[in-house]
């Protein structure tokens, strides 16, 4: 029996939230004579700098030489991310996209054949939802394929 399981990231120690629970997952998968892969997935987004003049904005893209910089941080933290899922037994494949994080999460799953997609979400409302937008609605709304939302807790002071 093979698992397919892609894990996006976007960073962030919210981000991480699903992490655990894939590692349970894997732990009791692999034991069994499961395989287990798991593609760990980052989107760098081309878009980064906002205009706003009056009522008018624009979103100002990152040159080529920027946006290899952030290609190169983001596949350094998933090479890091990726150690504890092998050393429970997973085969771990890391990719960086650029794009559309939402986009980019459905196009991947379906271009490695996820059987699940497990992310974190930020679990914004209101504004911030509304300025930020909701990635992990935006992929629960468009992938096939059936989706482990873990709902991040809010870091105590």
């Amino acid at each position: 029996m093979e698992q397919k399981i892609l894990i996006p990231l976007d960073g962030s120690k919210i981000g991480e939230a699903a992490l655990p629970r894939v590692e349970d997952l894997v732990s009791k998968l692999v034991p069994g004579g499961a395989r287990v892969e798991v593609t760990l997935l980052q989107v760098v987004s081309t878009m980064r700098y906002l205009a706003v003049a009056g009522e008018t904005g624009v979103q100002i893209p990152f040159d080529e030489k920027t946006l290899e910089i952030d290609r190169q941080k983001a596949q350094e933290y998933l090479d890091k991310a990726a150690e504890r899922l092998r050393n429970i037994g997973a085969t771990v494949y890391t990719r960086v996209e650029i794009g559309s994080a939402a986009d980019e999460i459905i196009r991947v799953a379906d271009e490695i054949n996820a059987n699940l997609i497990a992310m974190s979400t930020h679990g914004r409302s209101g504004i911030t939802r509304w300025a930020f937008g909701s990635i992990s609605d935006r992929v629960l709304r468009g992938a096939r394929q059936p989706i482990l939302l873990i709902r991040a807790r809010k870091s105590q002071p």
